[in-house]
Order: structure tokens, then sequence, then C-alpha cells
């Protein structure tokens, strides 16, 4: 697996996409995202946002924007797994504040996921980096 420096660096050069991926349960995804996934082995974070599309799109104001965020251990301010939970995946209509409650919300008994911190955006059914958008 990759470390996180260099990964960081590498997420960097994605400004766009030349080519979308398409998950199984209906969203597609850019290159930086695939090359995210394929260098941490983080597939498992494509399909958990992929599984939350049912709930997030009954909410009028998540059907055409999310912001994703993971969360990995409890260093971030007011986003915190709760309990022995590795890491905590949620998901927000506008950028996230203490006083705000996540649209979804799903905690992660375990992962070797290298980064603190990872956001992804979801539009229009296309989930992407910050930097792709």
């Amino acid at each position: 697996m990759m470390d996180a420096d260099t990964l960081l660096q590498n997420l960097k050069h994605f400004c766009g996409t030349e080519q979308y991926y398409k998950h199984w349960l209906g969203l597609c995804y850019t290159e930086g995202v695939q090359y995210l996934a394929k260098n941490t082995q983080c597939f498992w974070l494509i399909d958990a946002i992929a599984s939350h599309q049912p709930k997030a799109l009954k909410n009028q104001r998540l059907k055409e924007f999310q912001l994703w965020f993971l969360h990995v251990g409890k260093e971030h301010e007011f986003i915190k797994p709760t309990g022995h939970n590795a890491a905590v995946l949620t998901c927000w209509e506008d950028s996230p504040t203490a006083s705000t409650k996540p649209a979804i919300i799903q905690q992660i008994p375990f992962t070797d996921f290298p980064l603190k911190e990872i956001k992804l955006y979801l539009k229009e059914k296309i989930l992407l980096l910050p930097d792709e958008n």
C-alpha cells in the first residue's frame, strides 16, 4: 500500500477525468477515485457510498450534490468514530460544522486506510475528488 505522503502528492495531479468507471450499484467514479481505491485497497469506500444512495436520494438536498468524509481516528475536532471503531464515514449537505449533523453516518470498525481523512464529492451520480470538480 502507498504511504500517505506519496498518495497525497499523487492525488493532487487529478484535476479532471477522461474516463469514468461504473460501479455495480449505479454510480460512476472518476480516474482520481479509481487511483485512490486501487492504491489504498479501499474499493470498500466506493461500495459504502454507493450503498447509501437509496437513503441519500430521498433527501432533496442530496440529489445533486453530496459531500462525503472518511475520518480515521479521533483527531478531527467534531467528526469522530464512536466507541472502539477505527473510522467514520459521513455524508453532508454542505460543509460540516459542529452544530450540524451529517445526513448519513456509518461507523467503520477497522481500516488500514493510510490518510487521516479524505473528502469526496458525489455530484450528479459521479463520485470525484474535490480537485476533479
